[in-house]
C-alpha cells in the first residue's frame, strides 16, 4: 500500500485554508498518510530570530495557529502525522502553541515532537567552515551575527515519530525531508537504500512549494492555462515502498498537475540534476521517466541516488544595516517623460544630500523595471510603449544608518511639490536588512535529536 503525503502550505505567508481539503481526502483514502506544512525560507528563518530579540516569545511561524486550527483535530483522530518547519528560531514556543492548541480542540494527550540541532550560532566559530560554492562573504563579526542553522536531515524526525511524536516540529531541516521522514519510517528504507532515499526526497521536493506543482506559480494565460486558480488543490504524493511515487491532488480542486507542472517543480532550485545535494542522499535525475496516467495524476519513476554528502549547508544571517523604498505615481498624458524627470532630480539630489556610502536603485515600474539593473541601463535603452500610461517611481537604497536611508527617502515625499506635475500616492518604508551567506560544516559536527515536548530533560 503506498503512503500518501499531503501539503498543507509551502512557505510563510501561504493560504491558511489550504490544507483542509488536502486533509479531507487523505482521510477519504483510508491510507496511511502525514501531512507536511513547509513554511520556513532562509531570510524568514532571519527575520524570527530578530521577532524573537524582541519577544521572547516570538520566533516561530506567525501563522501557525491559523494553519493547524482547521486540521488538527482530524488529524489526531485518523492517525495522519503532522510535520513542519514552522518552529523557525524558536520551536520550543511553537510546541507549546501546539500544545495549547490541541487542549482548546479537545485532543487529549497529543504527543508533540522536537527537532533539536540545527542551531549553531553559539558553537560557529569551532566549526570547521568551508564557503559553499561560489560564496565571498566572510564571516560577520559577533555583534552582527543574527542566525546559524545547519539544513539537518530526516533523521531526527524519524526519531521523534518512533517515539510516537503526533506532531514534529522542526528549525532549519532541509524541506523535502519533512517529507521523506514518514516515509522512512512507513516503507522501514534504510539510511544506505540511495534509491529510495531519493525517490523519497524527490516526492519532498516536488511537495515542498506547495501549489507550485498544481498550477499556482504556472499559470500564463494564452500559453498555460490553469483553471479554479482561486481554489487550488494542493499536492499529495503516493509513494511505494519501491519509491514508484505519484502526484495527484485532492478531487474537485482548482489548478492542474500534469507532465509540465511536474517537470517545472522537479527541475526548481536543482542546481544539477545529476548531482542534487541533499542531507540524505544525492540524488541523480539523469534518467527520470514522467508519464500522465489520467487526469491530475502524473507519475515519476527512474530516480537514483547517491551516497549523502560528507558536508552538510549551513546558512549564517547577520545585521546587514537598514534598507528603504519610497515610490511615487505619475499617469495621465506625459506620464513617463514625468516620471523620467523625477528620476533624473532624486539622482542629483542624492549626490549632494546623501553620503557616497548610499546604495540607491531607482525604477520607473511599468517601464522595464523587473529586467533592469541597479545603474537604470535598460530603462535608458528601452523606447515606452505607452508614454501616456501609469507609471510609479521607486527608490531603494541602503545604509548602514537609518538616518541617511530615511533622508533619501524624504527626498522622494519632496517630490510631492518640488518635482514634476501629478506626482501622489506616496509610500514609504523601512527596516532592517539581512546579509547572508552560507558554509559546508562536517556531518560529524552536527549533533541532531528528538525529544518529545514536556520531556524536562530537553527543554
Amino acid at each position: 500500500m503506498s503512503f500518501l503525503l499531503g501539503s498543507g502550505a509551502g512557505f510563510s505567508g501561504d493560504r491558511t485554508d489550504a490544507a483542509s481539503p488536502v486533509v479531507a481526502e487523505l482521510i477519504r483514502r483510508g491510507q496511511p498518510a502525514a501531512l507536511i506544512f513547509e513554511t520556513l525560507g532562509e531570510r524568514t528563518l532571519a527575520a524570527a530570530h530578530r521577532a524573537m530579540r524582541e519577544d521572547p516569545q516570538a520566533g516561530f511561524e506567525p501563522l501557525l495557529e491559523e494553519l493547524l486550527e482547521p486540521v488538527l483535530a482530524d488529524c489526531q483522530r485518523h492517525g495522519i502525522a503532522i510535520l513542519g518547519n514552522f518552529g523557525a528560531a524558536n520551536v520550543a514556543g511553537a510546541c507549546r502553541l501546539v500544545h495549547d492548541l490541541a487542549a482548546r480542540q479537545g485532543c487529549g494527550g497529543l504527543r508533540i515532537g522536537r527537532v533539536h540541532g540545527d542551531d549553531v550560532r553559539c558553537r560557529l566559530e569551532s566549526l570547521d567552515l568551508e564557503p559553499w560554492e561560489a560564496e565571498t562573504r566572510a564571516l560577520p563579526a559577533g555583534e552582527a551575527l543574527i542566525s546559524a542553522n545547519v539544513y539537518l536531515g530526516a533523521a531526527p524526525l524519524v526519531q521523534a515519530l518512533d517515539r510516537g511524536a503526533e506532531v514534529v516540529v522542526t528549525g532549519r531541516v532541509a524541506d523535502p525531508a519533512l517529507f521523506l521522514a514518514p516515509l522512512v519510517r512507513h516503507h522501514g528504507w534504510a539510511w544506505d537504500d540511495w534509491d529510495r532515499l531519493a525517490a523519497g526526497m524527490m516526492a519532498g521536493h516536488l511537495g515542498e512549494c506547495g501549489a507550485q506543482v498544481s498550477g499556482g506559480y504556472f499559470a500564463d494565460p494564452g500559453y498555460k492555462e490553469v483553471a479554479e486558480l482561486a481554489t487550488l488543490g494542493y499536492p499529495i504524493i503516493e509513494v511505494e515502498a519501491d519509491g514508484r511515487l505519484v502526484v495527484t491532488k485532492p478531487a474537485g480542486t482548482g489548478g492542474c498537475i500534469d507532465a509540465r507542472t511536474v517537470k517545472e517543480q522537479l527541475l526548481y532550485e536543482v542546481h544539477d540534476p545529476g548531482h542534487y545535494l541533499t542531507p540524505d542522499v544525492v540524488v541523480d535525475l539523469s534518467d527520470v521517466v514522467i508519464n500522465e496516467l489520467g487526469p491530475d495524476r502524473v507519475e515519476v519513476q527512474g530516480i537514483r541516488g547517491k551516497p549523502a554528502p560528507a558536508r552538510l549547508k549551513t546558512t549564517v544571517c547577520y545585521d546587514g544595516g537598514w534598507q528603504g523604498e519610497a515610490e511615487i505615481s505619475y499617469a495621465g498624458p506625459n506620464a513617463l517623460a514625468r516620471a523620467r524627470l523625477a528620476v533624473a532630480v532624486l539622482q542629483e539630489r542624492l549626490r549632494f544630500r546623501a553620503p557616497a556610502e548610499l546604495r540607491t536603485r531607482l525604477d520607473i515600474i511599468g517601464h522595464t523595471s523587473v529586467f533592469d539593473d541597479d545603474s537604470g541601463q535598460l530603462r535608458r535603452q528601452c523606447q515606452p510603449t505607452d508614454p501616456a500610461g501609469d507609471y510609479r517611481v521607486r527608490l531603494a537604497c541602503e545604509h548602514a544608518e537609518r538616518r541617511w536611508v530615511e533622508r533619501a527617502a524624504q527626498e522622494l515625499l519632496a517630490l510631492y511639490c518640488a518635482g514634476p506635475a501629478g506626482g501622489g500616492g506616496v509610500r514609504r518604508h523601512f527596516q532592517r536588512r539581512v546579509h547572508t551567506a552560507s558554509f559546508l560544516v562536517r556531518r560529524d559536527d552536527v549533533t541532531a535529536y528528538a525529544s518529545l515536548y514536556g520531556d524536562a530533560e530537553h527543554e
